[in-house]
């Protein structure tokens, strides 16, 4: 009888020891747009330093712009409800308009300002950390606007530009004033064809 041949186990592999990588929970520390509150404009008082200020053209594309596209931007308040940053914000929110938009209310963050020169330097860097339109990127942004058919009146009337800001914008890219502007040339009496038989 023939015997059963015991076939020899094959040595273990040692098993690679693995290194796990250390995977580290990110914790997102608590942001103070996590908190947007809706507070009644009448409850913020404004601060007595704030160095900015805002010329009453940009005032009025600021009003235009919440009335338009809505409130996309907080008031930054301190816990005792003096503003740090967004006071003319704040100041448009006082009109008829825009109280009727949200019943008075609107939106607020808070930060924890330590002490007034620390609550000054926030208000600051709000201030000074915005930039400004670069001529090039406005006079493109211009310019796709014409594409897309908008008049040179009813964009100066929208972002508060004088025709003369208008025009230079997008000469830059090469569109002359007649063509901005071409429905806006000749007076209501003006009959195509007329004056030109007559200074011929």
């Amino acid at each position: 009888m023939a015997k059963a041949i015991k076939k020899k186990a094959a040595p273990k592999k040692k098993a690679a020891v693995k290194k796990k990588a250390a995977v580290k929970k990110f914790v997102r520390k608590p942001q103070p747009l996590d908190s947007v509150l809706w507070i009644h404009r009448d409850k913020l008082k404004p601060n007595d330093y704030n160095p900015n200020s805002v010329a009453p053209p940009e005032m009025k594309l600021l009003k235009i712009s919440i009335l338009e596209n809505g409130w996309t931007q907080p008031i930054v308040s301190n816990p005792d409800f003096t503003i740090v940053d967004g006071f003319h914000r704040w100041t448009l929110s006082d009109s008829k308009e825009m109280r009727a938009m949200t019943d008075g209310y609107i939106p607020v963050v808070f930060i924890d300002a330590k002490d007034k020169s620390e609550q000054q330097m926030a208000t600051i860097r709000h201030n000074r950390a915005r930039g400004k339109h670069g001529i090039l990127q406005m006079s493109t942004i211009l310019r796709q606007m014409l594409d897309a058919g908008l008049k040179g009146k009813e964009i100066a009337k929208r972002l508060m530009m004088d025709d003369e800001e208008v025009t230079r914008l997008l000469f830059q890219e090469g569109i002359p004033k007649s063509k901005i502007f071409e429905t806006l040339e000749f007076s209501e009496a003006w009959i195509p064809g007329l004056l030109d038989d007559e200074n011929e």
